[in-house]
């Protein structure tokens, strides 16, 4: 143990984790505001078309979500279609989805720059459960990058004890 202490120790010192370790974030306001998470991920998503059931995106693949080889990483998709599928039964003034389970299909890379076409569908409601699917695709090519099915459930809402 006391080796991968020394070590860490001083691969800190080396790469500059002593600066990263002082960032400071302030508090996040629950359902007020945007926390640095979904910040980083949906940065440059943009909404295309709205109908019911149904909300298309556009997005480009920025070198921040990239992997060592310049492709979308594999958690930057997840995270994109965990974000974007629950914005397809956002209702505002409803308390926030809890996201139950996730199946994603990566079917072909997204390169850094690559524009994509993604596009939510609620698939579905039974009580306070709700189904998504979320499709990616390089705009360009027509490509599928990845399309993953989400379930999410709705708290309910609870009364104020005041």
């Amino acid at each position: 143990m006391e080796k991968a202490r020394q070590f860490l120790e001083k691969g800190a010192a080396s790469n500059g984790a002593d600066r990263v370790s002082r960032i400071t974030f302030p508090p996040h306001r629950a359902h007020q505001e945007s926390s640095f998470y979904e910040y980083f991920i949906l940065r440059g998503v943009r909404v295309d078309r709205v109908q019911p059931g149904s909300i298309s995106f556009s997005f480009r693949v920025p070198p921040r979500l990239t992997d060592g080889e310049g492709n979308l990483a594999r958690g930057a998709t997840a995270s994109l279609i965990d974000e974007l599928g629950a914005a397809v039964i956002n209702q505002g003034s409803q308390p926030m989805d809890v996201s139950v389970d996730m199946s994603i299909s990566y079917i072909s890379a997204a390169k850094m720059n690559d524009e994509l076409e993604i596009t939510s569908r609620r698939l579905g409601q039974v009580g306070r459960y709700f189904g998504t699917n979320v499709l990616i695709r390089n705009k360009t090519t027509g490509e599928v990058v990845a399309e993953g099915r989400h379930s999410l459930f709705r708290a309910p809402a609870t009364a104020s004890k005041m």
